[in-house]
């Protein structure tokens, strides 16, 4: 599951696009995998440009057209189902009766969470569930060749350069290599944060020197500081219709998925 997005189609009457507007000098994109190469060798003097450095820049080259990713990125059809139909698909019930345990088990861990940042922990622990089944499958793509094939395609470039420059930004700070696995989407961790987000939002809650988005503290302090940075307000409800439903709204732009997490988090809080 992809964070913080959805498909939204754009039609192209030229092969070629190109990237943020202003950037006169930016990488053309392309729609199959000729091109790749010489895209990654213009992308790199734009991720120079913004600051990447040697590391980031040699995870650049080393990136692989990721195919799955494209297919994947053509095939999300469960944002169309009915909510019945997403919740069964995604086994709501599973999500509520284990993450009730898992809040139960961690009680100090998560009242720590909303005492820091104001997030409710039925929220984090849907999310959690929702993205990775709790952190049971995190993914199985390279999350720098996933991202920065995303970018090179032309159907959502401009989405993507952001977060194939923090992707490579991260391998810089040693936070992901170019060999981290992550989801289809270029997506880290168990929460699935976009590597953009993860630059911007991540925190460090373990206090080893580093954010590490495969430590379930980390992460879930990452995520709940991402809601809290996007406008959640401490103590208010966040069912639809309610104040911070809005900010959910801003984890996935989805709207089946935004009504299955606020539902599973109330469940899980007991509402």
């Amino acid at each position: 599951m992809s964070p913080n997005y959805i498909i939204r189609p754009v039609l192209m009457g030229l092969s070629l696009c190109f990237g943020l507007a202003g950037a006169a000098t930016a990488a053309p994109c392309g729609n199959t995998a000729d091109g790749f190469s010489g895209w990654k060798a213009a992308f790199a003097k734009e991720a120079a440009r913004e600051g990447v450095g040697q590391r980031g820049l040699a995870a650049l080259a080393d990136a692989r057209y990721a195919s799955r990713t494209i297919a994947a990125d053509r095939n999300q059809k469960s944002f169309r189902y009915s909510l019945d139909k997403f919740m069964k698909v995604r086994g709501a019930d599973t999500i509520v009766a284990q993450g009730r345990k898992r809040k139960a088990r961690n009680a100090a861990f998560y009242a720590a969470l909303e005492k820091r940042f104001g997030v409710q922990a039925g929220v984090l622990i849907a999310i959690h569930g929702m993205e990775t089944g709790f952190g049971g499958f995190m993914g199985d793509s390279e999350v720098v060749s996933a991202i920065v094939t995303l970018t090179y395609d032309c159907r959502r470039s401009d989405f993507f350069r952001p977060h194939a420059l923090g992707a490579l930004k991260l391998v810089d700070r040693g936070a992901i290599t170019a060999q981290t696995k992550g989801a289809r989407h270029g997506e880290l961790g168990h929460t699935q944060f976009l590597p953009g987000n993860a630059l911007t939002y991540g925190v460090d809650a373990n206090g080893d020197g580093r954010i590490d988005f495969y430590d379930l503290a980390d992460a879930m302090a990452s995520t709940a500081n991402f809601l809290r940075q996007k406008g959640w307000q401490p103590g208010q409800g966040y069912r639809e219709g309610q104040p911070n439903f809005a900010v959910i709204q801003q984890w996935n732009a989805a709207s089946v998925y935004q009504k299955a997490i606020a539902i599973m988090a109330a469940r899980i809080d007991g509402g």
